[in-house]
């Protein structure tokens, strides 16, 4: 038989304390590790379902400016909406030393975030809608300015060659 130990009594066979065994620690870790992971996976779940819901209909004529400095520049975009999917035109009437511009744009909604890009890559931008409202940022040659849109104007029209 084993020596007594001063803090418990005595030792098991083995070294180790009577009643704490592999088995029970393993399932007191489960126990404790289970709600974590749980909460883990309900949150992953959560954050990929905003990412891929369409919550706002962004198809129509949006016109507003761009803030910063020099100035507030004129933007307008013209949108069509399939699912996720956007495609468009981005139109900006000449500002000082900038001459007008108009481009494609494609982009993509992931809940109320609209994300766009100009084919040529001269802009592209991030806003959030609300309505008939969208607040955000546009990237291009005057760097990253403040935006805010608001569709005002009749929906374009579906290309004749998609349908």
């Amino acid at each position: 038989m084993t020596a007594p130990s001063a803090s418990i009594g005595w030792t098991a066979p083995g070294g180790r304390a009577p009643g704490i065994t592999s088995r029970r620690l393993r399932r007191l870790g489960c126990l404790l590790l289970t709600p974590l992971l749980i909460t883990g996976l309900a949150c992953a779940r959560r954050d990929w379902i905003d990412r891929t819901l369409v919550t706002e209909n962004v198809a129509g004529v949006w016109s507003g400016s761009m803030t910063g400095p020099g100035g507030r520049p004129v933007v307008s975009l013209e949108l069509r909406q399939q699912g996720a999917r956007i495609t468009g035109v981005i139109n900006l009437p000449a500002y000082g030393s900038l001459g007008s511009y108009s481009g494609p744009v494609e982009g993509s909604m992931a809940g109320d975030v609209f994300s766009f890009k100009e084919a040529r890559g001269a802009y592209s931008g991030e806003l959030t809608v609300a309505g008939d409202d969208m607040v955000g940022q546009i990237f291009g040659p005057m760097g990253k300015r403040g935006a805010s849109l608001h569709r005002g104007g009749a929906e374009p029209q579906p290309d004749a060659a998609k349908h």
